[in-house]
Formats: C-alpha cells, structure tokens, sequence
C-alpha cells in the first residue's frame, strides 16, 4: 500500500513538473510577435557617433553672431543633428534637415563653410506648413571633399521690423569614402535595415534621409515609424518623432 501512494505521489509531482516546463515557451512569448519585432528594430536603429575630435569652428563662423531673437521665437528652429553636432555622409551633396516652424519671414539662409571661409551660401523658401523640411546641396554648389569637415549655417530673421535679428543653428558634416566593406553589406541589405547600417557606422546624414524617403514612400509602414522613432531618440530628439515631414524632395534656392 506504502509503495502504491509513493507511486501516486511520484506521478503527480513528475505531472506537475512536466506542465510547469511545457508553459515557459508561453511565458517567454506572452509578448506579441509585432512589439517583440518593433523592440528588435528599435534596438539596433541607435545612432553610434564616428570617432572624431569635436570640430573646430570654422573661419567666418563668428560673423554669424548669437541668435537676438526672444527665447519663444528660437524654439521655431531646430537642427536634426546629433549631440555633438557631426555626422558622416558618404554623399557629394547631402540633405540637411530641419523643424522648422512657421515664421514671419520665409527665407531661409544656408551657408556652408570649411577653414577657409565660405564654400557656399544660398536662400530658399520656407513652406507655409509647419514642420521637417529638407534641403539637398544643388548641383551648383561645390561637391564635398572626402575626410574633410565642414560647418554649415541656417539662419532665419526674426521679424520683418528686425531683419538683422536671425534665428541660427549650426552643424557639421564630413564626407567619407566607402570601404568595400561596407558597400558589399549595403548592397545585401534589405533596404528597411539600410538606416541601421548607415547609423551604426556614424553616417548621419544617410541614416535619416533613409528614414525620411522611406516614411514618404509609406507614411502607414509600422516598422518604418519604429526606426523612425529609434534613431531620434537615440540622438535626443524624440521630440520631434510625430513632426510631419513637408516640402523634403529640396527647397528652391534663389
């Protein structure tokens, strides 16, 4: 009889154990299939700086001045640009972004500077929308030289009583030349991992112009939003995750 109740209790205790081991798969996936892939994405879209001394300000920076305009009015511009103000491109010409908000006066004026002096300056139109604009280095404008770094301005007048008065913001870019390496990963790349290939090496500039056409090209594309939101946070913008994107296939210079 002693021997028929160890039995019992043997099974019962091997039952139990045998039901708690078969419902951790179940625990381990309680998450959905969708979040744990937008989880996925979003950890690798993090922005890893280049490895380079923090820049030099150029010749000619310090005519620009410090923005005049009243705190409120200086909200109305900001750069989409890492921390540290850097980011590598792999473009001759590449596309700069900004938010901007609506303004009194809508020219805009983009200067672009290594340590010599002014490379190139221009004017442009803001749209009437608010929101991310995008303004790609014209075919007139010199192209980049490879491992240099230049300095780049935008300024916007305050007012129109107070022209003088400008709103600025100020980056850089450095343009590099593609290692084998890293053409043949972009090349075997499914174009929604394109922008983490570009943030992970520090190319700024191609990571969120990637992003940018991507979310253009399908506004309603959930993973798309996710790197989105992965590489802003990861620069310390996730403030401007939800800003709409206007007038980005190139402002018209004057």
């Amino acid at each position: 009889m002693d021997s028929i109740q160890k039995f019992i209790n043997f099974s019962g205790f091997s039952i139990s154990l045998i039901l708690m081991i078969s419902s951790l798969p179940r625990i381990a996936s309680a998450q959905s299939p969708e979040k744990l892939k937008f989880q996925n994405w979003k950890i690798s879209q993090n922005f890893i700086p280049p490895n380079r001394k923090a820049p030099q300000t150029t010749a000619g920076g310090a005519t620009r001045g410090e923005d005049e305009c009243d705190s409120d009015r200086k909200k109305s511009l900001t750069s989409l640009i890492p921390p540290n103000k850097l980011g590598l491109t792999l473009a001759e010409r590449p596309t700069f972004y900004w938010l901007v908000q609506q303004m009194p006066l809508q020219t805009v004026e983009f200067s672009l500077l290594d340590d010599r002096g002014i490379v190139y300056k221009t004017t442009f139109q803001l749209p009437n929308q608010s929101g991310i604009i995008g303004f790609t280095l014209p075919a007139k404008a010199p192209s980049l030289k490879v491992n240099k770094q230049y300095q780049w301005y935008i300024a916007i007048a305050c007012d129109s009583e107070e022209p003088e008065d400008k709103i600025t913001v100020n980056g850089w870019v450095e343009r590099i030349q593609p290692t084998p390496d890293l053409l043949k990963q972009l090349a075997n790349t499914n174009p929604k991992g394109l922008s983490q290939v570009y943030a992970t090496r520090g190319i700024w500039y191609e990571a969120l112009h990637t992003l940018v056409k991507q979310r253009l090209n399908n506004p309603s594309d959930r993973t798309v939003m996710a790197n989105w939101q992965a590489l802003l946070e990861s620069v310390n913008l996730k403030n401007l995750v939800s800003k709409p994107l206007v007038n980005t296939n190139n402002a018209q210079t004057k």
